[in-house]
């Protein structure tokens, strides 16, 4: 299978600090990607590096084959970024969110009927402060997606919701990979990981812990579930 992301050898150091050491990953297109770890273990940085907002100090990254500091117009329309939504201008209806995002692009999504998809029409011109969190959190998906991009990164999407709020975003994610989409997450939600990701990568301290498939993953810490592989590796590390 074809990758959408590839990173090799990325390191990146902070006022002698390094934040990411050496880290190397493949993620394969049309899955759902887990970059997982504790606070501070170096997602965001990665993150950052792997879009080209941040230059690494050694390493190479491509996304869909280009590099991304280098081509970052060639892929503005196929890459995806969450909108934090502490980044809407405050007022603003859903309505008018959509249509600030929509002109962004060449070849933007008719964002209408993707609201009618997710449920959100009924709420179109009502103001991003009054959405509950899970509506929030779709719309969120909804701007990623609106250049129709073959790569979506999420980061944290789902803390703050309830469980049912959860498994709305849940449905919404699988349905965007079954069109073909590649989704790079990040998550500290390990039940959200086991249903969600295809494979994953455990980060402490700026390095790999373990990488694989969810399964992969617990036969390698020999473990039940997720939640007690994560504190088997972040306490003490795979043996």
């Amino acid at each position: 299978m074809e990758n959408a992301i590839e990173v090799s050898g990325l390191t990146k150091s902070f006022d002698g600090h390094t934040a990411v050491n050496h880290l190397s990953l493949k993620v394969k297109k049309d899955t759902i990607f887990g970059l997982l770890g504790h606070n501070g273990a170096g997602k965001s940085t990665t993150i950052d590096c792997i879009l080209g907002t941040q230059k690494p100090d050694t390493g190479e990254v491509t996304i869909l084959g280009c590099d991304p500091a280098a081509n970052r117009k060639q892929l503005f329309e196929k890459v995806g970024v969450q909108f934090q939504e502490n980044a809407f201008q405050k007022g603003l209806k859903m309505k008018e969110i959509c249509e600030i995002t929509h002109s962004l692009y060449k070849h933007p999504m008719n964002w209408r009927e993707q609201l009618q998809a997710f449920g959100l029409s009924h709420r179109e011109k009502v103001k991003v402060t009054e959405l509950s969190g899970g509506e929030r959190q779709k719309l969120c998906i909804l701007l990623a997606m609106m250049g129709q991009p073959e790569v979506i990164f999420l980061d944290e999407l789902t803390t703050g919701l309830d469980p049912l709020a959860r498994r709305e975003v849940w449905r919404t994610l699988e349905k965007l990979k079954e069109t073909g989409v590649t989704i790079f997450l990040t998550s500290h939600f390990m039940d959200e990981v086991e249903n969600l990701c295809d494979e994953l990568l455990v980060l402490k301290n700026g390095q790999t812990l373990v990488s694989g498939t969810v399964q992969e993953v617990l036969a390698c810490t020999g473990t039940k579930n997720m939640d007690e592989a994560f504190i088997h590796l972040i306490e003490g590390d795979v043996q």
